[in-house]
């Protein structure tokens, strides 16, 4: 009786594991972004068969011998050791804009005297063209990881600063005086208030600085 007890609860939990399965493979399809796949096709189909009519490949390569030799520089560990240089450089690069950007944007957005004082650098600063910095890089840091460490940081704080500041002047007026009212001091309105409040504005500066980085890395 046991044994087929036993049995029985062994095959209902390999059901239920085939069914759960199934669920998250259904639910994959219908997040699918289907319109963009079928546009990756056509493009790729399109490649193909315009590389072999144009029958150029030194000017218009074609499609299968591109993507072998993708296959090979993914095989390739100089190629795969370089791949992970540039990716530790756009990290170390987004942390640094994180760690001075995290804290300006979120004086900025609280304080709108520190957004009169500091806003008209920020936005002169920001302007000026990655490329001029490089020069200065250089001969601040000089060669090896400290330029580039240091553009990627500058291109993306500003973002950071931006985004995290327009979170923070997004939360309601009301939630300040929710706390306040139940005697929270300043470390709990940033904790419990200000920083949950500009976390989708910092996520997505995070995201536009990391995005941004890769452009900037080469």
């Amino acid at each position: 009786m046991e044994e087929k007890d036993q049995l029985q609860s062994r095959q209902w939990k390999s059901f239920s594991d085939r069914s759960r399965t199934m669920n998250m493979g259904t639910q994959a399809l219908k997040k699918l972004n289907y319109p963009a796949v079928t546009m990756l096709l056509v493009l790729m189909a399109a490649w193909y068969f315009g590389a072999h009519v144009y029958n150029k490949p030194f000017v218009f390569p074609y499609f299968e011998v591109v993507m072998g030799r993708i296959g090979e520089a993914l095989t390739d560990l100089a190629v795969l050791r370089a791949i992970g240089i540039t990716m530790r450089r756009v990290l170390m690069g987004t942390l640094y804009g994180f760690i001075i950007g995290l804290p300006l944007g979120m004086a900025m957005g609280f304080s709108p005297l520190i957004m009169k004082t500091l806003s008209p650098f920020v936005n002169a600063v920001r302007q000026i063209p990655t490329t001029a910095w490089v020069p200065l890089a250089i001969i601040w840091f000089g060669l090896g990881d400290g330029p580039t460490l240091f553009v990627l940081a500058l291109h993306g704080v500003f973002v950071i600063i931006l985004n995290t500041a327009a979170g923070v002047m997004d939360i309601n007026p009301e939630y300040y005086n929710a706390v306040k009212s139940m005697g929270a001091g300043p470390v709990e309105i940033v904790k419990d208030v200000i920083f949950p409040g500009a976390l989708p504005g910092v996520i997505t500066g995070i995201r536009l600085a990391m995005g941004m980085g890769w452009m900037t890395v080469v």
